[in-house]
């Protein structure tokens, strides 16, 4: 397995090399490929739809694009005035279209979101096992390749802007567009990198000067962020082609720019250098590649999650995706023997170029996959979701928090109802946000599910066509019999249960068609 450095890298290179086109609606591939080669080879291509048929080419060689642009106009419109700015974007339209049109072949489109949530149950129902299920869930919303390189060339197209102001600057995107956890139709964070423009200053240490540029300065780096992002925002909104619904949020503990990018179909959020969030990415990255089971837990739980509204696309007081990520991480790491390692042990394997301090605190541990041995755990998936439930569900959240540094239950440091340690940032909990009657749904929802799971028959469901497995644990709870439910909620705060069972009631109707969403 490649580093996560070493994907980041190539795939960062490819989007250089790479155009978004807008296809005529009467199309013939061969011919549009035909025509593109002309201009060089092409290594990779596919189709998409998006208000309209789109065609992401990906080159050989970067000056193939040039040779492109070379033979691309300027659109001339009378009833409105373009910005000249020439990107990477193109409309294709057909000279003759009466006499192409014969000619048009049904192209093959990639699809960029997930099936909905009654479509993704009928599937599960025809599945022989629970793992089977949560690998069919894995298969269905994890992000396709196609996806992936949409991803970044839209940091690619970002990026040429930055360009104009700082031409050493990247724009990598990080968090679940990398971290192998990333559902199709999830925003894209991006972030603009300056440091690589310091690396290449240790090569000119020779010669008789200290040298140095002569730079604007500013009282502090938060203000140089936030001017750097309002202009790059300002850019965006008055020259990027399809960058609409631009929102600067410069006031936020991390400043960033929202946007949506049209040609691609992306929310995208933009902030300055983020070296810490990076390293979340990577560690992540680690953990999604050691073990299949990893990847199909987490899939499975957070779209659980989603249904029965323990989560949330807009932020507010319930679970983040990255805490209950964090979650399922802490208890593979808990199992006996462990499915993965803690991030001490990740440390400990570490060697010199894995050695990271940001901002004081110690984000070290190894990169290469290789050196990490294998788990010898070999529990199925339907034991391990069984036991997920039956673990959170029996948590004591009012003494304890989650350490994933060491895989242990540490005593809290403060009242917080869910504790979770930042991995990196060790003085900060991932999840302070959560309040307690949200912490109460999700510890019953969670008992509710370890009882479902093992109370059921399958064959006998099977028998009758009822959703069975994961099926049953994507439907909404409380529909057939509530008063059932509450029997398996006693310990839980009482006056939170009343509001509970409402709010199940009015989810009820909803949460199928909010599932669908993100």
């Amino acid at each position: 397995k490649k580093t996560f450095t070493e994907v980041q890298t190539e795939r960062l290179e490819q989007a250089e090399r790479t155009v978004l086109i807008k296809c005529p609606p009467k199309l013939n591939e061969k011919k549009l490929l035909q025509y593109l080669s002309s201009h060089g080879n092409i290594n990779s291509h596919f189709f998409f739809e998006n208000r309209g048929i789109h065609a992401l080419i990906e080159f050989s060689e970067k000056n193939s694009i040039a040779s492109l642009q070379d033979a691309i106009e300027i659109p001339s419109a009378a009833e409105y005035h373009v910005v000249p700015f020439k990107s990477r974007l193109f409309t294709f339209t057909l000279k003759n279209p009466v006499n192409q049109a014969a000619e048009e072949t049904p192209v093959h489109l990639s699809p960029q979101s997930h099936i909905p949530v009654k479509e993704l149950i009928q599937k599960l129902c025809r599945a022989d096992s629970l793992s089977s299920q949560m690998y069919i869930l894995l298969n269905e919303y994890q992000l396709t390749e196609e996806n992936i390189k949409l991803r970044f060339l839209a940091c690619s197209l970002v990026q040429d802007f930055a360009h104009a102001y700082f031409p050493d600057s990247t724009v990598k995107p990080f968090g679940s567009s990398v971290n192998t956890f990333g559902k199709l139709g999830c925003d894209v964070d991006m972030f603009l990198d300056f440091r690589d423009t310091q690396k290449h200053a240790t090569k000119m240490k020779k010669g008789p000067f200290e040298m140095e540029y002569q730079m604007k300065r500013l009282p502090s780096e938060r203000l140089a962020t936030q001017k750097i992002l309002s202009v790059i925002g300002d850019c965006l909104d008055n020259f990027g082609p399809g960058c609409v619904n631009i929102q600067k949020i410069l006031n936020a503990r991390c400043p960033l720019v929202k946007f949506s990018h049209q040609p691609t179909g992306f929310q995208c959020d933009l902030s300055v250098s983020n070296s810490i969030a990076t390293k979340s990415s990577e560690l992540l990255y680690i953990y999604g590649c050691l073990d299949s089971r990893v990847r199909a837990l987490v899939f499975s739980v957070r779209c659980w999650a989603r249904v029965h509204g323990l989560t949330n696309s807009v932020p507010g007081t319930w679970i983040t995706n990255f805490s209950l990520t964090m979650m399922v991480m802490f208890f593979l790491q808990k199992r006996s023997p462990p499915i993965i390692p803690t991030l001490d042990q990740l440390k400990e394997l570490a060697d010199v170029k894995d050695k990271h301090i940001i901002g004081g605190y110690d984000c070290s541990f190894v990169s290469d996959l290789s050196k990490i041995k294998p788990t010898k755990n070999t529990e199925t998936l339907d034991v391990l979701l069984g036991d997920f439930f039956e673990y959170f569900g029996n948590f004591d959240f009012r003494k304890n928090s989650l350490n994933l540094r060491k895989g242990k239950e540490v005593n809290k440091p403060e009242s917080s109802p869910l504790y979770i340690w930042n991995p990196f940032e060790q003085d900060l909990n991932i999840s302070k946000n959560v309040n307690q009657p949200q912490l109460e749904k999700f510890v019953a929802m969670a008992r509710e599910s370890a009882w479902i799971l093992q109370k059921e028959d399958k064959t006998q469901q099977m028998i009758n066509k009822e959703p069975w497995g994961l099926a049953a644990l994507l439907i909404p709870f409380g529909k057939s019999n509530p008063s059932k439910m509450k029997n398996r909620m006693k310990g839980i705060g009482s006056e939170t249960i009343r509001s509970l069972l409402d709010s199940l009631k009015l989810n009820n109707a909803n949460s199928l068609q909010k599932a669908v969403g993100k």
